[in-house]
């Protein structure tokens, strides 16, 4: 885990298995978790707009960006990455199955806008297809700082 974007927090993990959407969320938010980044909280809200709003977050085919507001438990900016082994359904009509899971968290509605613009960017290059083509967590991550490097 690095810390050094815009004092957030960058992690990738690779081909992991998930029961179902809730555990991909949880997995997708876990390195933010155990950097401290977001709170216990953070996840189970995530899951819980989805549960409210529908499967918003699914942006692209097999691609998602779970969040929720910063006063659902974010302490510092941070996006993290789960690639998983099996697709799993969100309930989105045209975008499932989603094999690409990002959490992202922001402290406050200003400092995300940057790395939200560079993961954009990235995403349109084909950082996804990147992201699933890492066989482990340490190239995953290599592919992840590519939205580093960016800014």
């Amino acid at each position: 885990m690095t810390d050094d974007v815009v004092g957030g927090h960058l992690a990738a993990r690779a081909r992991r298995a998930a029961s179902d959407w809730r555990d991909a969320v949880h997995q997708a938010c876990s390195p933010l978790l155990e950097a401290g980044a977001i709170s216990e909280d953070y996840p189970r809200r995530c899951v819980e707009m989805a549960e409210e709003h529908g499967p918003y977050f699914v942006l692209a085919p097999g691609i998602a960006l779970a969040h929720a507001r910063p006063e659902d438990g974010v302490a510092s900016l941070g996006v993290a990455v789960v690639t998983l082994r099996d697709p799993v359904a969100f309930g989105h009509p045209d975008n499932d199955p989603v094999d690409v899971v990002f959490a992202f968290g922001s402290p406050d509605a200003d400092q995300h806008i940057g790395l939200l613009s560079s993961l954009a960017r990235h995403l349109i290059d084909g950082l996804a297809d990147r992201l699933r083509a890492a066989e482990d967590d340490a190239t995953a991550q290599q592919v992840l700082e590519e939205v580093r490097d960016d800014r």
